[in-house]
């Protein structure tokens, strides 16, 4: 009895001693788990078709971390995750649902790479912007099947339009290739080029920019010139048969002057030169005819009120001092020689004739003097001028 006792003693401590061997081991795993968990984040996708509770977290392929739970979220799917101990992963992380084959489990992969920056926060969320999930097979057919039934001839092609197409672009390329692929060589060219002048591309579109600009804070004006043109075009519209009609003549007059300028050259060149030694003698003589013109109008105003049309004459009035003995307006005549070498008229008496040096002195006479100018002493003495 006694032996039997002790045998139950030892099983009771053996299997004390194995309770609490277990208890020290699931201790040790809470601890470590305590102390070495990773970071909890949740990420929200518009669908989550493969993904559950156990598939991999991976970053570049590598796993990272275990799917804890996927749950419906109204229009959304939450997934809960959990990184292993000390995976860094960017603050900015994005999360996409990876399909590797079209049978196998899928698996959440983080991108980017973390490299430097902010970490991911435990307990962050990733929101549904930053979230893709990949195209289902079935969409893939869906939207074929959409694709095919729009081409086909229930669609685009009810009446051959389709078809058409093709034929008509069957035709036009059909001995094309060489031409499309210069086409493609030389658009290519112009891409190298653009590429090596992106300098001056740039330069003018910002050049465009400085003209737009000035274009905007000009606007008055720009819409006023805009005004304007518009009423010039609607005149010339509303005009545009006289336009026409005078354009028409304005050709006609035009052939005929080269027609004109053909059939005579040799007497234009001729008219041309002998234009230009008149025009070198007026302008030679350009003073006096200054002079011509500023006199002509008044001896022309002169000579209208001289005529006395009731007589049918030219009546003027001489200055008989001119041809006195005592003359007192101190000009005396010119004594000029007739053609057969006799005297005109002689100096009056007491007179002396005029130096030529003093003839500017003398006022202005009614003609110009010809032969010895006379006049009195006495005016000379005075020094007179004009």
């Amino acid at each position: 009895m006694s032996r039997f006792r002790t045998n139950r003693d030892r099983l009771f401590v053996g299997i004390g001693a194995a309770v609490i061997a277990v208890l020290l081991v699931a201790g040790g795993v809470l601890v470590y788990r305590a102390t070495h968990q990773g970071k909890q984040i949740t990420a929200y996708f518009a669908e989550t078709v493969g993904v559950y509770p156990g598939s991999t977290v991976r970053v570049l392929g590598v796993r990272v971390g275990t799917v804890d739970a996927v749950q419906p979220q109204g229009t959304e799917v939450k997934v809960t995750m959990t990184l292993d101990h000390g995976i860094a992963v960017p603050a900015v992380a994005r999360a996409v649902v990876v399909a590797p084959s079209v049978v196998a489990d899928r698996y959440v992969q983080l991108t980017p790479a973390y490299t430097a920056g902010p970490q991911i926060a435990d307990h962050a969320v990733i929101p549904v912007g930053r979230t893709a999930v990949p195209v289902e097979i079935d969409q893939i057919y869906s939207g074929l099947t959409k694709l095919a039934t729009a081409l086909g001839p229930s669609g685009v092609n009810k009446h051959g339009a389709l078809s058409n197409l093709i034929k008509t672009g069957q035709a036009n390329l059909a001995g094309n290739g060489t031409y499309l692929h210069n086409m493609i060589t030389e658009f290519s060219g112009l891409s190298r080029t653009l590429g090596g002048s992106a300098g001056n591309l740039y330069g003018t579109i910002a050049n465009l920019q400085q003209f737009t600009t000035m274009l905007k804070n000009n606007d008055g004006q720009v819409r006023l010139a805009e005004q304007q043109l518009s009423q010039v075009s609607a005149f010339l519209a509303s005009d545009r048969q006289d336009l026409a009609a005078a354009l028409n003549q304005l050709a006609t007059a035009l052939g005929q002057v080269q027609s004109f300028v053909g059939g005579n050259r040799a007497l234009i060149r001729s008219n041309v030169s002998k234009l230009a030694v008149i025009t070198s003698i007026l302008v030679k003589e350009r003073a006096s005819l200054a002079e011509a013109l500023d006199k002509v109008p008044l001896a022309a105003d002169n000579l209208v009120h001289a005529y006395d049309a009731t007589h049918h004459t030219l009546d003027g009035r001489g200055d008989l001092n001119e041809l006195s003995m005592g003359h007192t307006s101190g000009i005396g005549t010119s004594a000029t020689s007739a053609p057969s070498g006799g005297r005109v008229m002689s100096a009056p008496a007491g007179s002396v004739q005029v130096p030529p040096s003093e003839l500017g002195a003398l006022p202005p006479m009614p003609l110009p003097a010809v032969g010895p100018v006379y006049g009195t002493p006495e005016l000379l003495l005075a020094g007179a001028r004009p």
